[in-house]
């Protein structure tokens, strides 16, 4: 199938691309960025925006840089910047190890960080990767700039706090620990495909017992998130099988699993336990 006709716009600032959105939010006006999750629900037809505002030729949005305690990504930001390590810190080698399980090399050599976001897919690595590690949304506006903190930013399936005429112009990611370990694992019918459930996990080792552990879900429910439950049956224990098989039970436990026609709950909730346990086997610093 091809798109419903729409009309595309290439702002040349961001002033101006905000004033565009502006002006065509009211006719479901969308931002285009990569383009690797719109186009093909633009397609089938299941999303039909009459603009389109394109922002790949406004300055400024592809910026990368950290001041030493976050890293900052601009909205053009691709996937594939983190093929390398982009900051000389844990949270450098954490991206680069879950962007390459995001989708097949040409889709990260054009998919952005920030439209992944603002996809708000459910089996999103990025999102995952945001819900686990506190980051903060920096939406933007002909009318102003706001902050959202994750765990108000994610709403549901595809679903965010962005207000229809607000572009995600950056993402800020806390830096980690310098002895920081973390421990990533998602499950998928085929390499590529959608994760049916996946788990980030960040934690460091004070006195020989697990401190500050994050402990997230994704794939699994309608949005990301941190699994409190998870992190308390972690902190102040010894690494090891017996916290790691903890952890991954009460994860299993916390969660209200999506259900459909190919899968139950109790599979997901298996599914969670799994991912959970391996991210935390294969924690690494």
């Amino acid at each position: 199938m091809k798109p419903a006709p729409f009309i595309r716009h290439v702002p040349k600032t961001l002033d101006e691309a905000l004033k565009v959105l502006a002006e065509v939010a009211p006719e479901d006006g969308r931002i285009l960025a990569g383009g690797q999750s719109l186009v093909p629900i633009m397609a089938f037809r299941l999303a039909k925006p009459a603009h389109l505002v394109d922002i790949n030729e406004v300055e400024g949005l592809d910026r990368l840089h950290s001041d030493g305690k976050t890293l900052s990504i601009g909205a053009r930001v691709r996937h594939g910047a983190f093929h390398k390590n982009v900051v000389d810190n844990p949270l450098g080698k954490l991206l680069t190890f879950v962007g390459h399980h995001i989708a097949h090399y040409p889709i990260r050599m054009r998919g952005t960080f920030c439209g992944s976001l603002a996809h708000a897919d459910p089996s999103s690595e990025w999102c995952l990767v945001s819900a686990t590690l506190d980051a903060t949304m920096i939406a933007k506006s002909a009318r102003g700039e706001r902050t959202i903190k994750a765990t108000d930013y994610f709403q549901g399936i595809m679903s965010t706090a962005l207000a229809e005429d607000e572009l995600l112009a950056e993402v800020r990611l806390p830096l980690l620990a310098a002895d920081a370990k973390f421990g990533f694992n998602e499950f998928s019918r085929r390499a590529g495909d959608f994760a049916m459930s996946a788990s980030l996990v960040t934690y460091t080792v004070k006195n020989g017992k697990i401190a500050d552990a994050h402990v997230g879900v994704g794939g699994a429910e309608p949005s990301p998130r941190r699994i409190a439950e998870a992190e308390t049956a972690l902190n102040g224990q010894t690494p090891g099988d017996a916290a790691f098989r903890a952890a991954a039970e009460a994860a299993a436990s916390a969660i209200e699993p999506l259900e459909d026609h190919q899968t139950t709950g109790e599979y997901r909730r298996d599914l969670v336990r799994a991912v959970v346990r391996r991210a935390l086997e294969n924690s690494q610093s």
